[in-house]
């Protein structure tokens, strides 16, 4: 798995000594016949709401998660899968200029279920080819640019 470090050109909040890092989880969640990917649609209300993302969620460091099985709590409680086959694809680190995070990014290649928004938020199979159709936060172009190298 390689690692991709992004920081916005300019930042004008508080130091990023000062930023704790958020660890998060995220899938690439390919259909069965690997031609779409799911994705989700952030609330308006949350940080980088209204934008679209790859399903996942906060890996609990309070109780010395293991991502892998972060990404399997996250995808059953937000849409109902349960993942049965995944592999790691990339690590991002990103900088914003209120928190900084740590995606943690698996494919998800095999899983149970039919995905619903158990949270409100809109789903959507995409097409690989369309994903750039879609507006992503900036810390997930690194994960963009992994999935169509692959």
């Amino acid at each position: 798995m390689s690692t991709f470090t992004s920081t916005p050109a300019s930042t004008s909040s508080p130091s990023k000594d000062k930023l704790a890092r958020i660890h998060v989880v995220a899938g690439v969640i390919y259909s069965p016949d690997r031609r779409q990917i799911l994705i989700a649609r952030r609330p308006q209300h949350l940080h980088q709401g209204g934008l679209w993302e790859f399903p996942g969620g906060k890996v609990d460091v309070a109780e010395n998660e293991q991502p892998r099985r972060a990404l399997c709590r996250e995808l059953q409680e937000e849409l109902a899968l349960t993942v049965v086959n995944c592999e790691p694809l990339i690590e991002v680190e990103h900088d914003y200029s209120d928190k900084s995070v740590v995606l943690d990014v698996w494919k998800v290649l095999d899983f149970t279920g039919e995905p619903v928004g158990n949270e409100g938020q809109s789903i959507a199979w995409v097409g690989l080819s369309d994903l750039g159709d879609y507006d992503f936060p900036a810390a997930n172009q690194a994960i963009l640019a992994a999935i169509a190298a692959k």
